[in-house]
């Protein structure tokens, strides 16, 4: 059983789940969206890509997003995907990462973006 993020009740009353592809890009989301020390029991859980928001859009920035983002989930999802790309656009303000990955379980590669920042 997959337990759905954000947690919530679904039409039955009870906890809601997720399907495992769903449940992966969620647990993706939730290593990129969660910075460091914002966990109680565990202060070095995330990527720290949220505190890089307000920093100047650059290339250099989007590198540096590369490399936080694939060394968070190669620590924190190592388990569960196999990370083959890290892919960060810097438009504006908006930062788009786009992971490419395949999930151990299936090794089927999956391609998921996720934006930070204001859309202009």
């Amino acid at each position: 059983m997959n337990l759905a993020f954000p947690w919530r009740f679904d039409h039955r009353g009870r906890t809601a789940e997720s399907a495992d592809d769903r449940y992966v890009r969620e647990l993706i989301e939730t290593v990129l969206f969660t910075a460091p020390g914002e966990r109680v029991m565990r202060p070095d859980f995330g990527s720290g890509v949220a505190q890089l928001l307000f920093e100047p859009n650059s290339p250099e920035l989007a590198g540096t997003v590369e490399m936080l983002v694939q060394g968070a989930l190669t620590q924190w999802l190592s388990e569960l995907i196999v990370v083959s790309a890290v892919r960060v656009e810097a438009v504006e303000s908006t930062l788009s990462v786009t992971v490419t990955y395949a999930r151990r379980d299936d090794d089927r590669q999956q391609i998921q973006t996720f934006a930070f920042g204001t859309p202009s």
